[in-house]
């Protein structure tokens, strides 16, 4: 990496640190008229932590995508901020300097995995072992003394004082293991059967790896309650399988199958039904006053987003008390309230750079499972962010998932931090020059002085 690269990417990481320094002072100034006293601990506690991981990026990564982590930063730093801001409210649960040592946690197993996976491409060889784990993680919190259940849904396991949710570790084990099945299988899987009108349907007995997905998300929404894990694994899995075969028929299949299982589930289990009725009936007075269930919290953030308008209420001015979880499922609407839909609008397009960069390493690689795992990840993150926005602006039913990198909590910002670092190392070695024209830039550089 030359000293221009260096410099650009130093640059750029600076700027997010310091758009989340302003808005932690936008946030002092709207509740009480001054700076927060505590935000030059805040500014160096974060700084620093973004200053090792670039350091450990440059050393190890030099060749990587120079703005995936400027991007995460932001990001993660306005999510800092909005719980810092929800904190001052007295919200149990919001803690911004609980967040700040989560995200330095992230910070060492982004490190990590940079350092210690120096090339990604050996994943391809756990396949199978990357699956047997994925599914284990699945089936942990259902186990009786370990497992334990949180506002209805069975997600959680117990490790001695603290907590974790196994199942967003599994969603990147499972990504492990699509890929390297699909490289395995894609000719096969890509071989037409019977053409109905304008499309070329698989062979049926193709058909398997498609059911078995659907009955281990049917098995995870009927088992732990989890509505959102088992829509992003198999809709995860439906994306790459396309990636693979580009066959278009294997997303019609899936959508058949989703709308299907969505109906049957809705049907048989209560827990299912509520969230349909709470979507489709959210107004009702009688699901809204259920609280805190029902549509309460839904109808409460809708009614946060609209008193945002275009511009919001301004940092600190608005009430993120008035709607439950605002520090975790609902911080987007809290976001919405104070910054508005324009402030919206910025953070999912921080986001979708975010999946550009990871899709365009996807393009940009020279082997098939690089392409399917950086493709994988890439739609991970984009169809996480999708159902939790959708959800909280009830274009969706509502699922249980947080907002990457923002939502207070642990085990979702690790798992995010380490899927960051899974597409910095494959972005490293997509974008590597061959070993010649190292050399070259280097004989350039030393000519020049």
């Amino acid at each position: 990496m030359t000293a221009k690269r260096r410099g650009a990417q130093l640059g750029m990481l600076a700027f997010a640190v310091l758009i989340v320094m302003g808005a932690y002072a936008g946030v002092g100034l709207g509740i009480n008229g001054k700076v927060p006293s505590g935000m030059l601990g805040y500014g160096l506690g974060l700084g620093g932590l973004m200053l090792a991981a670039y350091l450990v990026l440059a050393k190890f990564a030099p060749w990587a995508d120079p703005l995936l982590l400027p991007l995460v930063t932001l990001v993660n730093g306005i999510g800092l901020v909005m719980i810092y801001r929800i904190e001052q409210t007295g919200i149990d649960g919001a803690s911004a300097t609980n967040q700040l040592m989560w995200t330095a946690l992230g910070v060492v197993m982004f490190s990590a995995t940079l350092i210690v996976l120096r090339d990604h491409r050996a994943l391809q060889r756990f396949t199978y072992t990357a699956g047997f784990a994925g599914i284990v993680l699945l089936i942990l919190p259902v186990l009786p003394v370990i497992g334990t259940e949180h506002y209805g849904a069975r997600i959680w396991m117990n490790l001695g004082p603290f907590s974790l949710q196994p199942g967003e570790f599994a969603k990147l084990a499972l990504v492990v293991f699509f890929a390297g099945y699909l490289v395995a299988k894609r000719d096969v899987l890509a071989l037409a059967g019977r053409r109905l009108l304008f499309i070329d349907l698989p062979r049926a007995r193709d058909l398997g790896p498609v059911l078995i997905t659907w009955g281990v998300s049917i098995a995870v929404l009927v088992a732990e309650k989890d509505l959102g894990t088992s829509l992003l694994l198999f809709g995860t899995f439906i994306a790459m399988l396309y990636i693979a075969t580009q066959r278009t028929s294997w997303v019609l299949i899936g959508l058949l199958l989703f709308v299907g299982g969505a109906i049957l589930a809705g049907q048989v289990f209560s827990h299912v039904e509520a969230r349909f009725e709470g979507w489709l009936d959210a107004e009702s007075n009688d699901l809204y006053y259920r609280s805190p269930g029902g549509s309460y919290q839904l109808m409460q953030g809708l009614f946060a987003i609209g008193s945002g308008g275009v511009l919001g209420t301004g940092l600190g001015q608005g009430y993120p008390r008035e709607i439950p979880f605002s520090f975790s499922d609902f911080i987007f609407d809290a976001v919405g309230e104070e910054l508005g839909l324009t402030g919206l609008m910025a953070v999912l397009m921080v986001y979708a750079l975010i999946v550009q960069r990871g899709l365009r390493t996807s393009l940009a690689a020279r082997d098939p499972f690089t392409k399917l795992l950086a493709g994988g990840l890439s739609f991970l993150l984009a169809w996480q962010v999708f159902i939790i926005v959708g959800g909280v602006t009830r274009l969706i039913p509502l699922t249980g998932l947080v907002t990457p990198f923002m939502s207070a909590g642990g085990s979702a910002l690790l798992a995010n931090w380490i899927l960051i670092a899974l597409l910095v190392r494959m972005s490293d070695a997509a974008r590597r020059p061959p070993p010649q024209a190292i050399q070259d830039e280097g004989m350039t550089q030393v000519m020049q002085r």
